[in-house]
């Protein structure tokens, strides 16, 4: 009974999340909805005896996407109302695209079939073993895949060399970190030393030019033209 009322429970509240997430006008708000929908699923899923996915749900995408995502949106500034211009215009693409995929689903779901041991095996942490979903996973992930498993962080290893790369590539015009001055810097030298009077300039920092000053109109008298 406790089961039931905290599964509708959090259904509900992943479903109004889920829901806000796509209305909200705020891109923040939306991002904060969505951990909320995170949290639940993974509620939702611990319910299910699934713990491995429900934490790892948390961890990824809670402690990782989704903090990313906030920082992205908090960061950037974006104009969403321009973003926005172009819908109407795109309304019939998005309208074709998003009925093929709903007859996609209507497909698949119509064409779907329970196994003969799914009432048996419904809600069941791990049918037919003594160990957590847990260990049953890394036992399969570690001994009949271990092999995917390397490569699939090899691949995530060189994503991020390259995500390295591309974001320190040499630019015109900007300042790079002298890693070794700032770590053979001791803690008597705290600024660097410039000539007194040296101004400015010394430091790299140039100032626009001032605008120049109108010189003075010089009038000539032209009445009585005689000469003192």
């Amino acid at each position: 009974m406790i089961a039931a009322l905290a599964f509708y429970l959090f259904a509900a509240i992943l479903i109004a999340s889920a829901v806000m997430v796509v209305t909200a006008r705020n891109p923040v708000h939306s991002v904060l909805f969505l951990i909320l929908a995170f949290f639940n699923a993974a509620a939702l899923f611990l319910i299910a005896g699934a713990e491995f996915l429900a934490m790892i749900l948390v961890i990824v995408y809670v402690g990782a996407v989704a903090v990313l995502f906030l920082f992205v949106v908090m960061m950037l500034d974006i104009d969403f109302a321009r973003l926005r211009e172009g819908f109407q215009r795109y309304a019939p693409v998005g309208a074709v695209v998003g009925g093929i995929l709903f007859l996609e689903l209507v497909l698949v779901l119509g064409s779907w079939t329970f196994a003969d041991q799914a009432d048996d095996l419904r809600l069941s942490p791990n049918p037919g073993a003594t160990v957590t979903n847990a260990e049953a996973i890394g036992r399969i992930l570690y001994t009949d895949y271990v092999y995917l498993f390397q490569a699939s962080g090899l691949i995530l290893l060189v994503a991020m060399i390259g995500a390295i790369v591309l974001t320190h590539r040499e630019r015109p015009g900007t300042r790079r970190q002298n890693i070794g001055a700032q770590v053979s810097r001791t803690g008597s030298i705290s600024m660097e030393k410039v000539p007194t009077g040296a101004g400015i300039k010394a430091l790299g920092i140039r100032r626009p030019p001032e605008p120049e000053a109108e010189a003075p109109k010089v009038t000539h008298d032209s009445g009585h033209g005689g000469h003192h």
